[in-house]
């Protein structure tokens, strides 16, 4: 997997967590995602007027597929996440709960797309949550408080994630990344659009703060963390997309110290230092696999069910 893209990928989705928090300190979670999602959806659409060409030749079940999967990976797992941040989890925190991904996601590979997993890889997956659970140790014993229930509600956003990343991965669609990207973005935008004007939430505040944090979240967490995730999806397949999701949760609690003062101490850089280590293993476990007959129905097996939008 390319070094930068991998980089490019860690950073810009740890960007959500902390755009995230931009945006609690002016509005509520429904709010900035109803306008984190109406501009860029409007925008899409308008987009897809003019490129009508990508969507030739799918059909109301292709779209139909991609809306549900937009449903689970953008506004289920986007959701749980601001509203984790506005019960009062810190971004590092979050991060951390959703950092127990790529074991859940490694462990129904194999079951559900028959991808091989070595035993290198489940070594260096388990190291990952240990690393996970190190810094997540270190960041809860700075408590403020927060109700014991709040720490699920990020928990069930990686679950809405992990099954949309299984049903990308078993669709035979062709389906370009610009089509699917707008699927998503209008399905998110009007559920929350909904949500907002049935609560009564959909007005912006004033503050010039809350279109920063939604500048934020567009450029860096939509285009670069999602665009980038079914990138390396396709490319890689997903128990190494899902293994560079144990960086994510330092990644926030380093960047969530340095904008926000959120605690950083020894125990959150070894737990840094140790999912660094989980990555580097999970990387080389994959290319010592066997190269036998069996390894290579896997290998055509993972080619076949982690195509995302777009693969040729």
């Amino acid at each position: 997997m390319n070094i930068l893209l991998s980089l490019a990928f860690v950073l810009c989705w740890s960007s959500g967590f902390i755009g995230a928090k931009l945006g609690a300190g002016s509005a509520s979670a429904i709010t900035v995602l109803m306008w984190r999602f109406l501009p860029l959806a409007v925008v899409l659409l308008a987009v897809a007027v003019l490129m009508r060409g990508a969507w030739r030749g799918l059909t109301a079940r292709d779209v139909t597929r991609q809306a549900v999967i937009g449903l689970l990976s953008q506004s289920g797992y986007l959701l749980s996440v601001y509203y984790a941040i506005q019960l009062g989890v810190s971004s590092g925190t979050t991060a951390l709960i959703d950092g127990v991904q790529p074991l859940v996601a490694g462990a129904l590979a194999g079951p559900l797309l028959g991808q091989y997993v070595s035993g290198r890889q489940w070594i260096g997956l388990g190291l990952g949550l240990s690393g996970v659970a190190v810094v997540t140790l270190a960041d809860a014993a700075a408590g403020t408080g927060v109700a014991w229930w709040a720490y699920a509600v990020p928990l069930l956003g990686m679950l809405s994630l992990v099954a949309a990343t299984f049903l990308e991965s078993r669709s035979r669609a062709r389906v370009a990344p610009s089509v699917s990207l707008t699927v998503h973005c209008a399905t998110s935008a009007v559920l929350f659009t909904a949500l907002a004007l049935g609560t009564g939430a959909a007005a912006p505040p004033a503050e010039g703060a809350f279109w920063v944090a939604v500048a934020w979240l567009v450029g860096l967490s939509t285009f670069g963390g999602y665009g980038l995730y079914w990138l390396i999806l396709e490319r890689s397949g997903v128990t190494k997309v899902n293994t560079l999701m144990f960086l994510m949760a330092p990644v926030t609690a380093v960047w969530g110290a340095l904008m926000f003062g959120e605690p950083f101490g020894l125990q959150t850089a070894l737990g840094l230092a140790v999912c660094l280590a989980a990555v580097v293993i999970v990387h080389r476990g994959a290319g010592r696999r066997s190269t036998g007959p069996a390894t290579a129905r896997g290998e055509r097996r993972e080619n076949r069910w982690t195509r995302s939008p777009g693969s040729t």
